[in-house]
């Protein structure tokens, strides 16, 4: 057997864990938790998931930031989280399907959610069609690209494409579990996060990866982005 098949092997075990999978569920939307708040997560004692932190933090999974006296566990790169938004679109499409009701939650999370650190949900998707649409971006299964007239409508958007410090690609698609369609990725894709935050034309919700579009982003997304989200009842 290849190293790559071990790898694979490996990280398929350490995904198979429930308390594990809900570990790098709440961490997927980019933030970090302390080990005592990832315990009540994964709904294990705390000396449990100090042995999965372990295990995940070794495999390269999980980063370990200490601030003081204080410990933080986040998705060691944006690479994981694409991982991990991949295998939920995998499972989505492709394993049986099990009846369960619909949730407010559930709405929520396809209307508009965080992805590690850009808009995902039938939000992020419409954002993604539009700067398509006007020629600022290009999105494809090989990759992406933020054209001229995109890099000068980020610039007057206020949106920082290269952040000090940042070594990623600045553009790609990612495939949206909930749409099946792609949402923008990337240094691109998180600049339009901050700034949408930064405007509160979208706020996080506590304990969940959904976002609220307030009623400056219904206006702000209209005018910017010619996004109409009455056009879309279930935005």
């Amino acid at each position: 057997m290849n190293r790559p098949h071990l790898a694979l092997a490996e990280i398929g075990a350490l995904l198979g864990d429930p308390a594990r999978a809900n570990i790098l569920a709440a961490l997927i939307d980019g933030r970090a938790f302390t080990a005592t708040e990832l315990s009540g997560i994964a709904g294990v004692a705390p000396q449990t998931t100090s042995g999965h932190l372990a295990k995940l933090t070794r495999a390269n999974l999980l980063a370990l930031e200490k601030q003081g006296r204080h410990r933080y566990y986040r998705l060691a790169s944006p690479l994981v989280a694409d991982m991990l938004e991949n295998v939920v679109a995998l499972a989505v499409v492709q394993l049986p399907k099990r009846h369960s009701p619909s949730s407010r939650l559930d709405e929520a999370m396809r209307t508009a959610r965080s992805c590690y650190d850009h808009v995902a949900g039938r939000l992020g998707v419409a954002l993604a069609d539009a700067l398509i649409a006007r020629g600022e971006i290009v999105l494809g299964g090989d990759g992406g690209e933020v054209t001229a007239n995109g890099a000068r409508f980020f610039a007057e958007f206020g949106a920082d494409l290269a952040p000090r410090g940042t070594r990623r690609a600045l553009c790609r698609p990612c495939l949206d579990w909930s749409e099946r369609r792609w949402h923008l990725a990337g240094a691109a894709g998180a600049a339009l996060f901050r700034r949408c935050l930064d405007l509160k034309w979208i706020e996080r919700q506590r304990d969940t990866r959904a976002l609220t579009i307030t009623r400056a982003g219904t206006r702000g997304f209209a005018e910017t982005f010619d996004v109409d989200l009455s056009e879309h009842p279930k935005l």
